[in-house]
């Protein structure tokens, strides 16, 4: 068990953001255990209102990609060449739905890292999703109700060699003993 208990904080500490990756499609029971690392992220009181948008068809996957790059101000790929991009949408009516989706994102990074798997989180959902395009992606769907992006959560493998952390900086641990 200790072991274990080392692993994850070894996790934790060496996942990193990829910005760059190779074109190959993650394998679809990979993507399914990440999403399932994210519905099981903490939620307030339980409510589990954040949901996840799996998209893996690549002319919807450059649709958003375009959207994105649109709303940041630039005609570049926004999702660095990932194959893979996890939305996150949490409901609106929910006080806690920021924080929720939040936690989703983080579960669906260290479960990526944890599988071998580069992510990064990219803003600008929630602006997407305010879009006439987003609300019809959504539509399209079936899901009703008013749902805000809160990331999307890339996914693929890194072409190159996976970034090192930056040392930390000091400071930043109050003690109240």
């Amino acid at each position: 068990m200790a072991e274990v208990k080392q692993e994850l904080l070894e996790l934790l500490k060496t996942r990193r953001s990829i910005r760059k990756y190779k074109p190959d499609m993650v394998p679809k029971e990979v993507i399914d255990q990440i999403i399932q690392a994210g519905t099981y992220a903490a939620s307030g009181m339980g409510r589990q209102s954040p949901i996840i948008l799996a998209v893996t068809d690549r002319g919807i996957r450059d649709r958003l990609s375009r959207l994105n790059g649109e709303i940041m101000g630039n005609s570049g790929d926004p999702f660095y060449g990932a194959p893979v991009v996890l939305i996150v949408l949490a409901d609106k009516s929910c006080p806690t739905h920021v924080y929720d989706g939040s936690l989703v994102m983080g579960n669906l990074m260290l479960a990526a890292h944890a599988l071998g798997v580069g992510s990064c989180w990219i803003h600008r959902a929630k602006e997407e999703f305010e879009r006439p395009e987003g609300r019809q992606i959504l539509e399209s769907l079936g899901i009703q109700g008013e749902y805000e992006g809160i990331g999307h959560c890339i996914l693929g493998y890194a072409e190159g060699e996976e970034p090192q952390a930056a040392p930390r900086k000091e400071g930043r641990v109050f003690h109240l003993d």
